[in-house]
């Protein structure tokens, strides 16, 4: 649907202001989206994206500053998540022999269970944005180009 429909605004004043518009609207749809799917998971957009980078990183740990260096959402309070996620046994969390300010944190086999659990239903969701290969690399082209 076309974003002039969905926000009920026929007239920008640029290109530009229409294309921001529709950025953040349609984020906001894919935010939404994750929101509900991984709530039947018990578990956040952030608590996942947490499980992804320590599955990365399995079998090693990793400190919880370089957890939110590769954050999507950089402003997630790492250390309040890896704390939720130590709860539901999903990591198991450590402090750093070299330096006792930090925390190294590890997934669990339960972590990696949910992660397999949840991957098909995962490549699903990933096709929610309704277009082919071909039009999601020009579009990923052009978002790193807005990002330049």
């Amino acid at each position: 649907m076309r974003i002039e429909d969905e926000i009920k605004q026929d007239k920008f004043h640029s290109e530009q202001q229409k294309v921001t518009i529709n950025l953040l609207y349609t984020s906001s749809w894919i935010t939404n989206k994750h929101k509900e799917f991984f709530k039947s998971y018990n578990i956040t957009p952030q608590q996942y994206n947490v499980l992804r980078i320590l599955r990365g990183q399995h079998p090693q740990s990793i400190s919880t500053s370089a957890i939110k260096d590769r954050m999507l959402d950089r402003n997630s309070d790492v250390s309040r998540i890896v704390d939720r996620l130590t709860t539901k046994q999903l990591v198991s969390k450590s402090t750093c022999p070299d330096d006792r300010r930090l925390v190294d944190v590890v997934i669990s086999d339960n972590g990696l269970l949910l992660l397999k659990k949840m991957d098909k239903a995962v490549e699903k969701l990933d096709t929610t944005v309704n277009l082919n290969e071909e039009e999601a690399k020009k579009l990923n082209e052009l978002l790193d180009k807005v990002r330049s």
